[in-house]
């Protein structure tokens, strides 16, 4: 690896609050990555205000760490002003780093960097980073200061996208892994109306689902989660990616427990420690941390995508959840107690935690605590545990979930350390018959009693300092004492102690609602709007172009005899696109015929672009940044897809910049926020999907190859997704089709098309002027009576309602979801 590209090695570890934070500076973090009360991808987590940034920040500061602030979600029209407020205000408080998801906010800080001082751009994973092509891209129009990868490459793939990079690439090497590319999965959206790009993942991916092929359903027996992956654990890795020259080693879990940081913190440090040394870990350490870190947080550990592809290892589908450290496997058993196979490897003792797993069904899972060991036997509690023994059955396995000793032991590592405060200055005031004021800024406390003259005890500044400084748990520490009460007064010390306690809890509020509260006018806005709007220029319906998708060639043909003004190819066997283009091309000589690309992109994979060029369309449907950079400045015109995520005019403009023609609009966009986007850009230059299956989850993981085959990657599998039809169901009952596209990567969509058609006149008034179909599993038939009647929409011969009957469509747009709509498929 040349010098040049040797980046400082960081271990970057998750706070959710503030004991997480305590445990990664305990044990040995270099970097600590955090959110706060808004724009942050973990918004379940407990997160921290930006008024603990006070206290956290120089905390961090004096014991030679870094603080990273995750903006990791996308961000809307309206609140780009408010976005960039908080980038001051983290400058202002210190933090080293942000971590950004959306294209606009990142192109608004490279454009006002001189306004943002040293604070750092990252690029988020939530960006689709996965290929040189991505990375050359980024790094020339937003010059980041670190990227994050995708989780989904190798090591192969990692050691390609260092080569091409000029800036430290951060990898993920532990915690819980998504099933979907980041910053590509809609299923909370569409399943939960909840926004994974926004911070509100509903993990549908660790739900149950059932397998329908070719209109049966598949027992599966224990294989009920059939999209949910183990967690990663690199520890065995580390030294490789170090070889390859990963910079940043992260790991996940703001949602996690301060045990979890302390024991994965812990282990990774002494990883990275004998990588550096070139020294290997010792085996008996390695198991420790293991077992540390199974009993910390484990759904079982697999090495993720770091090994390639190893789809029925990464997820083998028998739960969903934490299972912690297996202990063995039930050969016999009695009331309240059990005999396992051979006496376990990992330590059992009176007081850990246990679950038995009874065929992977969560429902008839039982537990409690172990109340003594003797040899292969275990003992129970037997009222505390509720265990129902005629159920228990030889085979079960016995997990050990909770370990007392093992937690008592983490949280030594922390719990003795100084917690970081937030210094305060007081001021105190009053004359005789008047109250005692404290006064701290512009938040004051008055006592019930007026000061009276001391008889043996006045209030002098000591006693002052000594009664308010008593701030315990809290988070301030007493700074400087200023005294203005009028000589030889006195106050009941009890008094003193509540008036303390009150202006704690006043003082605590006041930073909770300056650091946000869901109120924007707390926080001052730059001096000048980021956006002007511009002047709404409505399209005449004569104006407006109907764009069709399809995904076989008997649509492409139907479709074109319908006349639309565009039609997209996206065929999963891209082969196809060589013949469809010239016969299309002679039915429908008038309409434009784009390619669609790739969702995502990996090293090595440009080759497919090639078949695009070959077919000479007129244009290519880009869907990921490697795309955009390989045919940047080539003949074809390029439109911009949604899997871009233009949620804002600022994030067009940027892909604007990258050579898209057109672009659309992010699904995450209900109506409303459409329209607020087309206030303050061209709509003529953008692009509203109208119909569609909305797309879940977009997967590396292969569900055809784990249970429809013995192999374990494409080169064994046999390939059964080109010979069976399969859906997936759901808890609620609705079947949604999987599909599995040229990269052997799998797609899910929703079962249930959906429509804003109803939007449309609103759409034409604001100025836009393109919109798409998207066509699923339509036969030929269906796919010209669904063209012609969006056409007839158009021209407004066709009303919303009567549409939407025909077609028998959920009235929804995007996110959006009308009043009274039923939850079909809600999680």
């Amino acid at each position: 690896m040349p010098e040049a590209r040797r980046h400082r090695t960081e271990l970057l570890a998750p706070a959710g609050n503030r004991e997480c934070l305590l445990a990664a500076v305990a044990n040995g973090a270099d970097a600590v990555y955090l959110g706060l009360d808004r724009f942050n991808a973990r918004m379940r987590a407990g997160n921290f205000t930006r008024a603990d940034l006070a206290s956290i920040v120089p905390y961090l500061h004096a014991h030679g760490m870094r603080l990273y602030v995750t903006m990791n979600v996308l961000i809307f029209t309206g609140e780009l002003d408010l976005a960039f407020s908080y980038l001051r205000e983290l400058v202002a408080a210190g933090v080293d780093g942000v971590i950004v998801q959306d294209a606009g906010l990142a192109l608004l800080m490279k454009q006002r960097r001189a306004e943002l001082g040293s604070l750092e751009l990252h690029l988020s994973t939530q960006m689709t980073i996965g290929s040189p092509e991505a990375i050359t891209l980024f790094e020339r129009e937003l010059a980041p200061n670190q990227i994050v990868l995708a989780r989904e490459l190798s090591l192969r793939d990692i050691e390609a996208c260092v080569q091409a990079a000029h800036v430290p690439l951060e990898v993920f090497v532990h915690g819980a892994l998504c099933v979907s590319w980041s910053g590509q999965c809609l299923t909370s959206e569409r399943l939960g109306q909840r926004s994974a790009n926004r911070g509100e993942c509903a993990q549908a991916c660790r739900l149950p689902y059932r397998l329908e092929v070719d209109g049966q359903l598949l027992p599966l027996g224990e294989h009920r989660y059939l999209v949910s992956p183990q967690d990663l654990c690199a520890l065995d890795r580390v030294a490789d990616l170090a070889a390859a020259g990963v910079a940043s080693y992260k790991i996940e879990g703001r949602l996690k427990s301060p045990e979890y940081v302390a024991a994965t913190t812990a282990a990774y440090r002494r990883a990275l420690d004998a990588a550096a040394k070139k020294e290997g870990m010792e085996a008996r350490l390695r198991a420790s941390d293991l077992y540390d870190m199974q009993m910390a947080f484990s759904r079982g550990f697999s090495t993720g995508w770091l090994d390639g592809a190893d789809h029925p290892r990464l997820t083998h589908g028998k739960f969903g959840k934490k299972r912690g450290a297996f202990a063995g496997r039930i050969v016999s058993s009695g009331r309240g107690w059990v005999a396992l196979a051979q006496k376990p490897a990992l330590p059992l003792r009176a007081g850990d935690g246990f679950v038995i797993d009874q065929g992977g069904d969560r429902n008839r899972e039982q537990g409690g605590r172990i109340w003594k060991v003797e040899g292969e036997r275990l003992y129970f509690h037997g009222k505390a545990s509720h265990i129902d023994w005629d159920t228990v059955r030889p085979g079960d396995l016995l997990w050990k979930t909770d370990d007392p000793l093992l937690n008592r032991r983490l949280r030594r590592t922390w719990e003795e350390m100084p917690v970081p405060k937030r210094r305060i200055d007081l001021a105190f005031f009053g004359k005789e018959g008047e109250a005692l004021v404290v006064c701290c800024g512009n938040i004051s406390v008055s006592s019930p009693q007026t000061l009276k003259k001391a008889e043996r005890h006045p209030l002098t500044t000591e006693v002052l300092r000594d009664q308010f400084g008593r701030l315990g748990n809290t988070p301030f520490e007493l700074g400087r004492c200023d005294n203005h009460v009028a000589e030889g007064l006195m106050m009941p010390l009890g008094l003193l102690n509540r008036m303390r306690r009150e202006l704690a809890s006043l003082l605590a509020e006041d930073s909770a609602a300056s650091a946000g509260g869901g109120e924007p006018e707390r926080v001052a806005a730059p001096s000048a709007p980021i956006l002007a709007p511009r002047a709404a220029r409505p399209v005449p319906r004569s104006e407006a172009r109907l764009h069709v998708l399809c995904r076989t060639l008997e649509q492409a043909l139907a479709a074109a005899g319908e006349k639309p003004a565009r039609i997209y190819l996206d065929f999963d066997d891209m082969r196809g696109y060589a013949d469809g283009v010239p016969r299309l091309r002679a039915l429908a000589p008038e309409t434009e015929l784009f390619l669609a690309t790739l969702r995502v992109m990996k090293p090595r994979e440009s080759g497919y672009f090639k078949w695009i060029e070959r077919a000479e369309p007129d244009g290519v449907l880009v869907r990921n940044p490697g795309a955009a950079e390989y045919f940047r400045g080539r003949s074809l015109r390029l439109a911009g897809d949604f899997s871009l995520n233009v949620a804002n005019p600022l994030a067009a403009r940027f892909w604007e910049s990258c050579g898209m023609k057109s672009l659309t609009l992010s699904y995450d966009l209900d109506a409303e926020q459409a329209l607020e986007f087309l206030r303050f850009e061209d709509g003529r230059k953008l692009e509203l999907t109208l119909h569609q299956h909305m797309p879940l989850f977009h997967m590396e993981h292969c569900v055809f190859c784990t249970f429809l085959s013995k192999g374990r990657n494409f080169k064994d599998c046999g390939r059964p997704c080109e010979k069976r039809r399969v859906r997936l169901q759901d808890r609620a009952g609705v079947f949604h089709p999987l599909r599995s596209d040229e990269g052997c990567r799998n797609k899910l969509f929703h079962g249930q098309a959906q429509s804003g058609a109803r939007w449309v006149e609103r759409f034409l008034e604001a100025g836009l002027s393109q919109f798409r179909i998207e066509l699923l599993e339509e036969t030929g038939e269906e796919t010209a009576r669904t063209v012609r009647l969006y056409g007839d929409l158009l021209a407004g011969v066709c009303s919303s309602h009567d549409l939407l009957e025909s077609l028998n469509l959920v009235d929804r747009l995007g996110v959006t979801r009308p009043m009274g709509e039923p939850h079909a498929g809600a999680v």
